[in-house]
This record gives C-alpha cells, structure tokens and sequence, in this order.
C-alpha cells in the first residue's frame, strides 16, 4: 500500500473539518516551522494531512515517487507506509488527523525503517 494523494481536496479549513467529522478521526492543527527533509519513517496509525499553507513534497517510501503538497492537498499516510517529509524553506501550516486522540509526546512518532511492517 502507498501514499494517497488528493490534489486540490478542499477549499477552505471548514471543508477540512467536515472531512474530518466524515472520517471520526481526531484533528489537530499543526505550525511547522521550515525544516530540512526528514528521514525515512512510518507510523503506526493511518495519518490524514491537509495542507492549509505553504508548500512541500513527500517522499513516498513504496513507489519512490516524490509527491509535491500545497494548499488544499490532502495526503493520507496509511499505518506502516515508509515516507519522508520533504525540506521546506517556509513554515507550514496543517491539519493533522489520527483516527484516535494522543498525547503531544507520541502524536506523530518517526518508527524508524527497519521496524517497518511488511506490507504485502
């Protein structure tokens, strides 16, 4: 299973959070300041995010492909994917989405690559 991108998903953040409401996942609005590529990871639940500014790509740790991400995109990170969060020159502002609440220190924790689950 790979990265799923949506291109030009949502209008404004109240489409977001009706996306949101549809899914039951739990939103969180995330400021992220500009920052190098990060490295290869996964996670371990499936992650909603919705690009409300700025701009970035994501490496796609299945296909190779590199994704460019920008205001009203929608990625979904299934659980366990390998992906890398691209470099950015600019914070960016998203809304983030797990399918249950957490707490800030293991929000969205980098499980390194050689953890990662096969995927079929």
């Amino acid at each position: 299973m790979a990265l799923k991108i949506f291109k030009n998903f949502f209008d404004t953040p109240g489409d977001v959070l009706d996306d949101v409401k549809r899914t039951g996942f739990w939103p969180t609005t995330l400021i992220a300041p500009a920052s190098p590529e990060l490295p290869l990871h996964w996670h371990d639940c499936e992650v909603h995010t919705y690009v409300i500014k700025g701009s970035t790509w994501t490496l796609d740790g299945v296909t190779g492909e590199r994704i460019a991400m920008e205001p009203g995109d929608k990625l979904i990170v299934p659980a366990g994917v390998l992906h890398a969060e691209g470099d950015t020159s600019e914070p960016m502002t998203y809304i983030v989405a797990l399918p249950e609440a957490r707490p800030m220190d293991q929000f969205l924790t980098l499980e390194p690559p050689e953890t990662a689950p096969k995927m079929a």
